[in-house]
């Protein structure tokens, strides 16, 4: 009998059980491990952030799910990956810290035959000062983030009914964010429903970006066919803004938050302040912390993890200059090179070098954005990582299975107002997200499968989506039809 552990239920690890369930038989044993009870569809937040879902709707218990499939969830948070067992027992395994209301932690160690680490990103929202929502700023990272958000938001709705005027400052907390797609998505929303409560000109909405350009996702940007033209996607965000009369602030780096005003700097060494009623700043990731110690006991956690707490695995980490740096350098299979029955999946593991070009202010501060892991990149690699696995227990061979981001591409709906009548979606895909000059000299990209629509349908795609993935990850009849 095999054991392999999953340590987080999000995207990735949640993706990577299912399937591990469904391909090995019972004679093995899948266990989860997860601080938080639920499963959360996150790209759904941004709704619940305007009040236009209940944080019920985006959710629901992961304990039930497992049961009924078959794997063993322990809820509780993975602290200590002893890769080589101890000086008593060569087993490898993971220390697991469950709390009890009123009690010390527990500490647990759980075996393992293989690991897989799916753990995610902790909001780091102490990099910048005031940042956060238990500071000064509102969040949609969570269900709970967004609910809190979208009672601020519908306070000054009704403060705004009363003749006030308010202040919306939507975007990124700190120099190195990611996920400037969510950010974006919650600005367009969040101006979409000012519009349908009858008080958009009573509000003025900023959208403030650590990007070099409107458009960079993270990604570098992207040219895009559009209409029968090739479209960047600086003027494609740009022109999304300039409809929705959202003032756009870009290379930033917010230094500091207090009540109701920011301080950031820019690429020029300027620091600026902002005045705001309401500010929804995503925090920079970085890894969950995870320590790792080797059969004595001795401390390995830099052999097994980058300097950002993320995982390294087979991706080329030399340092280079950013012109020297390869879409080859990108992972392919997740495994460490350190050992080979633990793996990374989604943002958990560290990518090899930014792929949007790093830029450093003349203060020293680096402010560009860090690659994005999210998504569907996430699920696909969730799921290649468990098929290496289970390919491993059950005796076939042959390689592990591959999932650069270099070679895939990716899809994204992006909300920009949600209404069945009168709403509207980004529609984009990128082939492949880690652009590639010496396949495709011109773009990075090809062009035949990186694409960008604006419009009513992409709504209806986004509505769709919501459900069709609440109902893939709760395992229900024919789940594994609905791709990642």
């Amino acid at each position: 009998m095999a054991r392999v552990v999953v340590l987080g239920a999000g995207v990735a690890g949640h993706t990577a059980a299912s399937y591990l369930r469904t391909w090995l038989d019972t004679s093995h044993e899948v266990v989860v491990v997860s601080p938080i009870s639920h499963y959360n569809w996150i790209p759904s937040n941004i709704w619940v952030g305007v009040g236009l879902m209940t944080e019920k709707q985006v959710t629901f218990p992961l304990a039930p799910v497992y049961q009924r499939a078959g794997i063993r969830f322990e809820q509780g948070r993975a602290v200590e990956i002893h890769p080589e067992g101890n000086t008593d027992s060569g087993t490898p395994f993971v220390v697991v810290e469950k709390r009890r209301t009123g009690q010390e932690p527990e500490r647990i160690p759980i075996e393992y035959d293989y690991l897989i680490n799916a753990t995610g990103p902790r909001l780091n929202f102490a990099a910048t000062e005031g940042l956060g929502p238990e500071k000064f700023t509102v969040s949609v990272c969570t269900a709970d983030h967004a609910s809190k958000a979208a009672q601020r938001f519908l306070e000054l709705v009704e403060r705004m009914k009363q003749g006030e005027h308010c202040r919306f400052v939507i975007g990124t907390g700190h120099g190195q964010c990611t996920c400037q797609g969510a950010a974006f998505e919650y600005v367009v929303n969040l101006e979409f429903e000012l519009g349908h409560h009858g008080v958009r000109d009573k509000a003025e909405v900023i959208f403030l970006t650590n990007e070099y350009e409107l458009g960079d996702f993270g990604m570098g940007g992207a040219f895009i066919r559009r209409n029968g033209y090739i479209t960047p996607t600086n003027i494609f965000t740009a022109s999304v803004m300039a409809e929705r009369n959202i003032l756009a602030v870009t290379r930033a780096h917010v230094r500091k938050v207090e009540e109701g005003k920011l301080t950031y700097e820019t690429l020029d060494g300027e620091e600026h302040e902002l005045t705001f009623d309401m500010a929804m700043l995503l925090p920079p990731f970085a890894g969950v912390g995870l320590q790792a110690f080797d059969r004595a006991g001795q401390d390995i956690t830099s052999r097994m993890f980058a300097p950002n707490a993320f995982m390294k695995v087979d991706a080329d980490y030399t340092q280079k200059p950013y012109e020297q740096w390869k879409a080859a350098d990108w992972p392919h299979t997740y495994q460490s090179p350190v050992y080979p029955n633990v793996f990374a999946a989604g943002i958990a593991f560290a990518p090899p070098h930014p792929i949007s070009r790093p830029h450093i202010s003349t203060k020293g501060t680096p402010i560009f954005a860090t690659a994005p892991r999210t998504g569907q990149p996430s699920a696909t690699i969730g799921r290649v990582v468990a098929r290496s696995i289970a390919d491993k227990i059950t005796g076939k061979q042959g390689p592990l299975h591959a999932a650069s981001m270099a070679e895939l591409g990716a899809a994204c709906v992006a909300s920009s107002g949600a209404s069945l009548l009168k709403g509207t979606a980004a529609s984009m895909t990128v082939y492949p997200i880690v652009p590639d000059y010496e396949r495709y000299p011109k773009y990075g990209r090809d062009l035949k499968y990186t694409t960008g629509e604006i419009g009513l349908a992409g709504h209806w795609i986004k509505l769709m989506l919501h459900y069709m993935f609440l109902y893939k990850a709760q395992m229900r009849p024919g789940w594994r039809l609905i791709p990642e």
